[in-house]
C-alpha cells in the first residue's frame, strides 16, 4: 500500500509502476479520486466531511475486494482505509465506530506500507491536480496525520522528501521490488527521464 500527504509523488509513481511491472501486479485507483471526481459533494461541513470519509473507506474496501479478483501475484493499493483517520472530523474512536471496523482489522489487511512525505513549498509543492485544494502547509499537516495513523504497522517504510523526485522515486520502486514476486520484480526499474516527466 503506497500512501503519503497531497503532493507526496504517488500518482506519479504508481503511474512507473504501471508502465513497468508484469501482468501478474494489479494496481488500484485511489477511492477518494473515484468518489470526489465522480461527483460526491466535497463540502467543509462536518457531516458532509464525515459522508465522504465514510463513502471513500467503503469504496476503498469495494477495490481491494475487486483487486484480489483473478488472484494477482500482488496488489498495490493508492492509499488504504487507515488514510480516513487523517481526514475525519472527530476522534479515532469515532472514526472507528462509524466504519464498524478496528485499527487492527484494517492494518492486517496491508502487508506493507510505503509512505511517501509531502514536500515542502520550497521541494517543489503544487497544485497541478484539479483535485487537490490544500495549501503547502495544509498538505503537510495532512501528511503528518496520515504518518501518525500508519505508526503501529509493522512493515511500514517511510520515504522522505527531497526536492528530488528522482531519488524519491528510485527509493519507492526499490522498496516496492522487495514486495514483488520475483518474476515482476525484474521488470521494475526507473523509467527514463523523458517517461519520468510524462508520469509527472
Amino acid at each position: 500500500m503506497l500512501t503519503g500527504g497531497p503532493g507526496a509523488g504517488k500518482t506519479a509513481v504508481l503511474e512507473l509502476v504501471r508502465r513497468s511491472l508484469c501482468q501478474h501486479v494489479r494496481v488500484l485507483p485511489e477511492s477518494a479520486s473515484v468518489v470526489f471526481g465522480g461527483g460526491f459533494p466535497r463540502d467543509e461541513h462536518e457531516d458532509c466531511r464525515r459522508a465522504a470519509q465514510r463513502a471513500i473507506f467503503h469504496v476503498q474496501r469495494e477495490l481491494e475486494a475487486a483487486g484480489d479478483s483473478h488472484a494477482p501475484a500482488i496488489v498495490l493499493c493508492d492509499r488504504g482505509t487507515v488514510d480516513g483517520l487523517a481526514y475525519w472530523p472527530g476522534s479515532t474512536e469515532d472514526f472507528w465506530n462509524a466504519t464498524a471496523s478496528t485499527i487492527e482489522a484494517e492494518l492486517g489487511r496491508y502487508d506493507a506500507v510505503l509512505h511517501l512525505r509531502t514536500p515542502s513549498a520550497d521541494q517543489g509543492y503544487n497544485h497541478q491536480n484539479p483535485l487537490r485544494t490544500e495549501s503547502a502547509l495544509s498538505a503537510g499537516e495532512i501528511d503528518m496525520r496520515i504518518l501518525e495513523a500508519w505508526e503501529p504497522h509493522p512493515r511500514r517504510h517511510v520515504i522522505e522528501s527531497t526536492g528530488d523526485f528522482m531519488e524519491k522515486a528510485t527509493t519507492t520502486l526499490d522498496l516496492l521490488r522487495q514486495e514483488l514476486p520475483t518474476c515482476c520484480a525484474g521488470h521494475l526499474g526507473i523509467a527514463t527521464p523523458g517517461a519520468m516527466t510524462q508520469a509527472l
